[in-house]
């Protein structure tokens, strides 16, 4: 499996706006060149493994939230994730966005002979 990078610098964006943090002041914490950290976001480049570890404690968040998309277990993070986008939703979003969740996972399990592992139970 190759890293997606692209991944990596999404969450590493997200994150950092969470914090109300320019990437002048991460690149800072990070110490690296903002044009680095600039790189880094749009998966331009790629970190050592030092950078990422200074980038998650800048962050104050784990290398397995930063490199979620890029390790087999890491179902917690992606939990954590959707609890994230469903926190502050109404009641009728959040109805919504279930039957979306269930309609693209019917359609992902029809059209790529994807098998549950058992995780997840039933379908709303």
């Amino acid at each position: 499996m190759n890293i997606d990078y692209k991944a990596v610098g999404k969450r590493i964006k997200i994150a950092r706006i969470r914090l109300d943090l320019t990437q002048e002041q991460l690149s800072e914490r990070v110490h690296i060149s903002p044009s680095h950290m600039s790189n880094i976001e749009t998966g331009t480049t790629r970190m050592s493994l030092q950078t990422v570890v200074n980038v998650a404690n800048a962050l104050e968040i784990s290398v397995d939230q930063l490199l979620a998309d890029n390790i087999v277990q890491a179902r917690p993070v992606f939990e954590a994730d959707l609890e994230a986008v469903v926190q502050d939703c109404s009641d009728e979003e959040l109805r919504v966005i279930v039957a979306l969740a269930d309609a693209a996972k019917d359609a992902m399990r029809r059209n790529s002979g994807l098998r549950t592992n058992g995780a997840g139970g039933d379908s709303h």
